[in-house]
C-alpha cells in the first residue's frame, strides 16, 4: 500500500512538468534516438511467507527429508522462519532487509508520432537481502541469507507521448544476479560447508514516468519487480566433533540441506537522470 500511494504521488506530480517543459522548446524529436542513464532508490524486500528449509539426508539430489533423531523424533519440529535468526531457543527472526540501490543503463527509443518503442540494457546494485531460518530441537538455529553483488537486465519497453514532453511507458525483459549467498549456524558441533557465491537468472517487468527539461537532459521516477531463480546453493553438514548419534549423520554420514524457494524477489522504486543524444 505504502509502494503504491508513493507512486501514484511521484506520478500525479510529474503530469505538472511537460507543459513547463515544453514552453518555448521543440518536443518533435523528444524520446528519440540514444541516450543514458543513472539512477537510484529503494529496494523493498518482503517476507515470503511460507519459506522453510529442506534437507536431502542420503544424498541422493532429491529434497524433501525428514530429519530425525536416535528416537525418530523430527529434530526440526521447532519450526523455520522467513527471516535471519536472533535467538536458537526463542525462534526469534528479523524481517528481510529493505536497501538502496543504484544503477546505470544504456537505451535506444525509436519515436513513432505519439509512440515509443525502445530497448534498454542496465547494470546495478542493491543490498536488500533475503533470509530464512530453521531451528532444531537442540536448540540451535540455521540461517540462509542472499543478496545481489551486482544485477544487470536487458529489456524491451513501449510508450506513449502526448506530443512530446513526457514519456509514460511499461517495460520487461530478461534479468541477471551474481548473488552473495550466506549460511550461519549455532550448531557448533558438525562442521558446514557450501559453494558460495551462485549465478541467477529471471525476469524484471514495470513502467514508469520520464519528462525532459532540456533537449537533452530527461528525469524520471520508475518502478520495477525483480524474480530472480537461485537454485544452486548448498550447504554440505558433515561430522565435525558430532557423534555418529547425530541427527544429520544417522542415514548415512552427511546431510545437504538448502532453502524451500529458489526465488529470489524484489520491489524497485527508482528516479532516472538521462542524457539524450
Amino acid at each position: 500500500m505504502k509502494l503504491a500511494s508513493l507512486l501514484v504521488a511521484s506520478a500525479a506530480s510529474m503530469l505538472a512538468v511537460p507543459a513547463m517543459a515544453q514552453d518555448g522548446r521543440d518536443t518533435s524529436q523528444d524520446f528519440d534516438g540514444p541516450y543514458i542513464s543513472i539512477g537510484g532508490g529503494g529496494t523493498l524486500q518482503g517476507n515470503d511467507r511460507g519459506e522453510t528449509v529442506v534437507f536431502d539426508t542420503n544424498r541422493d539430489g532429491t529434497y524433501g527429508d525428514q530429519v530425525t533423531t536416535v528416537g525418530g523424533a523430527n529434530a526440526f519440529s521447532t519450526g523455520f522462519c522467513n527471516g535471519a535468526a536472533t535467538s536458537s531457543a526463542n525462534r526469534d527472526c528479523r524481517n528481510d532487509k529493505d536497501g538502496p540501490e543504484y544503477f546505470a543503463r544504456l537505451g535506444f527509443d525509436k519515436r513513432m508520432g505519439n509512440f515509443v518503442l525502445g530497448a534498454v540494457v542496465e547494470g546495478g546494485r542493491s543490498v536488500a537481502r533475503d533470509s530464512v531460518s530453521a531451528f532444531s530441537t537442540t536448540p540451535a538455529s540455521y540461517t540462509f541469507s542472499r543478496e545481489a553483488d551486482y544485477q544487470a537486465s536487458a529489456r524491451l519497453r513501449a510508450g506513449y507521448t502526448p506530443g512530446g514532453g513526457a514519456l509514460f511507458y511499461v517495460t520487461g525483459g530478461g534479468a541477471y544476479a551474481r548473488l552473495d549467498n550466506r549460511f550461519s549456524t549455532s550448531n557448533g558441533a558438525n562442521s558446514f560447508a557450501d559453494n558460495g557465491k551462485t549465478n541467477g537468472w529471471g525476469y524484471t517487468a514495470g513502467g514508469g514516468a520520464e519528462v525532459m527539461v532540456t533537449n537533452n537532459i530527461a528525469v524520471g521516477l520508475e518502478y520495477l519487480y525483480t524474480d530472480i531463480k537461485d537454485d544452486d546453493f548448498v550447504v554440505n553438514v558433515g561430522p565435525g566433533t558430532a557423534p555418529p548419534t547425530n541427527p544429520f549423520l544417522l542415514n548415512g554420514g552427511g546431510t545437504d540441506m538448502k532453502r524451500s524457494s529458489d526465488n529470489f524477489r524484489t520491489h524497485s522504486v527508482r528516479g532516472t537522470l538521462s542524457f539524450r543524444f
